[in-house]
């Protein structure tokens, strides 16, 4: 399953895959009336020790979120897909709203096809399934101007990680010889 990496030591805290995120789900494509419609976006930009530090949904392999889910509005089809919410069967009770080990499940106001008026249900990151489907990157990813998010299979996020470990020990001086 490919995830979406973050670079905190990257990040400019611009915003702008939040942004990019609210438009990506909204039913527009004018910023002022998504805005207006209560677009939210489904990643975060989250200060921490002077790092502006992106956040979304891992799509964990054992998604606390979805064992919690008393109406099964969270599930993954299969290991190779990103955790889905049906919206539709949301019943808005947050418990996978606590459940979430990054805080990054919300609870916003949403109206299904034929509803009139908006009740609470769940806003996570899909991984930009439709845009992903026609071949192009989530828009987090594509709006980032710096490269701070990238989309990875699972596999390579190990190794990508601990390259990126050792080139700073390397640049700190922390390397004591030894093999």
């Amino acid at each position: 399953m490919k995830r979406i990496i973050a670079d905190a030591g990257k990040c400019m805290a611009c915003r702008a895959c939040e942004i990019a995120c609210a438009l990506a789900h909204a039913e527009t494509e004018d910023l002022v009336e998504a805005v207006a419609r209560g677009a939210k976006p489904r990643i975060y930009i989250e200060s921490a020790e002077g790092l502006a530090v992106p956040l979304q949904c891992r799509h964990c392999d054992d998604a606390p979120c979805a064992a919690v889910c008393p109406s099964g509005a969270l599930t993954r089809p299969n290991e190779a897909e990103p955790v889905h919410v049906d919206q539709g069967k949301c019943i808005g009770c947050g418990f996978c709203v606590q459940a979430c080990p990054f805080g990054v499940i919300v609870l916003g106001r949403f109206s299904a096809p034929g509803e009139a008026e908006h009740r609470k249900a769940v806003i996570k990151c899909d991984l930009c399934g439709q845009r992903r489907a026609v071949g192009l990157q989530p828009a987090c990813v594509a709006a980032c101007p710096v490269g701070a998010l990238w989309l990875e299979e699972d596999t390579h996020v190990a190794r990508t990680a601990r390259a990126r470990a050792a080139a700073r020990a390397v640049a700190a001086g922390s390397m004591d010889g030894r093999p």
